[in-house]
């Protein structure tokens, strides 16, 4: 429980959603959200102690050379913005400990999951998953129906339903790296959001966009302090951004507003 919820946004090398994922971060009550560039923070002039949230957002982060994330996976664990101290990665998984929040959106749960922290979290971060290339070969920019588990302990889901946000990548098609994998993670409810047809979960194009493994869109840790999701929730936070708001009764505030809102209020000890 802290009194005031300061937001770090990652941004720089191709991140191209920092701008408005900040924005949903305020329009939800936090009391601080800073853009910070990669570089700031590799090089000591910025870090995770004055923060309680932690957002790796969307975009093509180095371009996505040598598949999406991969090259920033590779920065965090081998950069120390100090010699001899930790790694940004170690930074990353001491935060977690201490009770911060982390969201990556699309590109950002790409990275959360190249480096370990989804599904298992801070305390035994190692890479279970992946996130491969869409099973039809190709980018998509679509809008797709979730559904979230309230059997899962994501603090940023929690009072979720059935509801609308949009897509567009070209790597989000979940992968289990073998049974056990796959047991553990759906015996924990650690699949907080799926994609839905009628109501339930569904493998079937396009509603599943990317061919993800049991339908999953979204990974969180045991904690439920960790979200990683490809949907972009900053992308539907006014009935504005809604393509049929002009056509349907669309409510004045976006779903994805909801997301971030959880945190600021777990952050102050709501909840949610």
């Amino acid at each position: 429980m802290a009194e005031r919820c300061r937001v770090f946004v990652l941004a720089g090398n191709g991140t191209n959603c920092e701008v408005e994922t900040a924005h949903a971060w305020r329009l939800a009550g936090a009391d601080l959200v800073d853009v910070v560039p990669i570089w700031d923070w590799a090089a000591g002039r910025a870090s995770l102690d004055a923060y309680e949230v932690l957002t790796f957002p969307g975009g093509f982060m180095d371009g996505d050379d040598l598949g999406s994330a991969r090259a920033c996976a590779h920065r965090l664990r081998h950069t120390a913005p100090r010699p001899g101290g930790p790694t940004l990665l170690e930074e990353v998984v001491a935060f977690v400990r201490r009770g911060g929040l982390v969201l990556g959106i699309c590109n950002g749960f790409q990275l959360l999951v190249k480096v370990g922290l989804l599904p298992n979290g801070g305390d035994d971060p190692r890479p279970t998953t992946t996130l491969g290339p869409n099973a039809r070969g190709r980018f998509e920019d679509r809008w797709v129906r979730l559904l979230a588990d309230p059997a899962s302990p994501c603090l940023f889901t929690r009072g979720l339903g059935e509801f609308e946000l949009p897509v567009r990548h070209g790597e989000g098609r979940l992968l289990f790296a073998d049974d056990a994998a796959r047991k553990t993670t759906l015996d924990r409810h650690l699949v907080p959001l799926r994609y839905a047809l009628k109501g339930l979960p569904t493998d079937v194009y396009p509603f599943n966009p990317n061919g993800a493994e049991e339908a999953a869109a979204a990974l969180t840790d045991p904690t439920g302090r960790i979200l990683g999701l490809m949907p972009h929730p900053e992308a539907f936070v006014v009935r504005t951004q809604h393509p049929r708001w002009t056509r349907e009764t669309v409510p004045e505030e976006g779903a994805g507003l909801r997301l971030f809102r959880n945190a600021v209020q777990a952050v102050r000890g709501g909840n949610g």
